[in-house]
């Protein structure tokens, strides 16, 4: 059975976690495969952007049980071989050219709450729950605290991250944790609509682009930042999505992406 289950229409690649027994939980096989499943979706040039989702009743409700049994006897080198794999997988969706959704109902829990933290666009039905629940059972809430530095107001970050407590997708917008709230029977369509318009609006070389400054932004000087930024501006002036924009603009023509 795939782990990830993959579907390409509309130049959309829609990946859905499909342990819907498990609650769609991270296990080693499944961040691997979707880690795959991402980079083959980046590389494709008929795929423009990513929806990723859960089959089931649930987004993601964090680590797999079988894991967090084995890992009490793996020593530190493996563990944290095991914690890059997760790394690596965020690293795919925050820096990757394609831009990644994140369609959320039912649970979204710890790794998964991380997972769906860190995409570009996050959509969840009014229900769906969210929390960071590591410290409740021994764990920490390592990678996904760096990524969220700057999303999330640091008094609510700490909030959530030191509590674990679990709560719902109003208070996930509210904190700028998930772009909006949409009704369960119609987050569906609401997201396909979304991505489409994204990718018939925007760019391709542009939303890398921009991706990849505000990724490299964090942590420079303001003089580093704003050199990497005019670099980055020139290179995309150069590039054949700014040309075919600039011709279509000035002789006021539909541009199509």
């Amino acid at each position: 059975m795939e782990l990830v289950v993959e579907q390409i229409e509309n130049r959309v690649c829609t990946l859905s976690l499909n342990r819907p027994d498990k609650r769609n939980a991270l296990s080693p096989e499944l961040v691997a495969e979707l880690k795959s499943k991402i980079q083959n979706s980046i590389q494709n040039e008929s795929v423009r952007a990513i929806i990723l989702e859960g089959k089931g009743q649930s987004f993601s409700a964090g680590a797999d049980l079988q894991y967090i049994q084995d890992i009490r006897n793996n020593s530190f080198e493996e563990n944290l071989a095991d914690s890059k794999e997760l790394q690596e997988l965020y690293d795919l969706i925050y820096k990757g050219a394609k831009p990644v959704i994140a369609k959320i109902t039912g649970h979204a829990l710890a790794g998964g709450c991380g997972l769906a933290s860190i995409c570009d666009f996050a959509f969840a039905s009014p229900d769906a729950k969210f929390g960071f629940t590591e410290t409740r059972i021994g764990f920490v809430p390592a990678m996904v605290s760096v990524y969220l530095q700057g999303m999330v107001p640091q008094r609510k970050l700490r909030e959530w991250l030191l509590s674990g407590r679990i709560f719902l997708a109003g208070e996930a917008k509210e904190h700028y944790l998930i772009n909006e709230v949409v009704e369960t029977t119609e987050i569906d369509a609401f997201v396909d609509e979304f991505a489409q318009n994204l990718i018939k609006t925007n760019a391709g070389d542009s939303i890398a682009l921009t991706k990849k400054l505000l990724a490299e932004t964090k942590g420079k000087t303001l003089e580093e930042a704003l050199q990497n930024a005019a670099e980055t501006n020139a290179k995309a002036r150069a590039s054949k999505d700014c040309i075919k924009g600039i011709d279509g603009f000035l002789n006021k023509e539909k541009i199509e992406w």
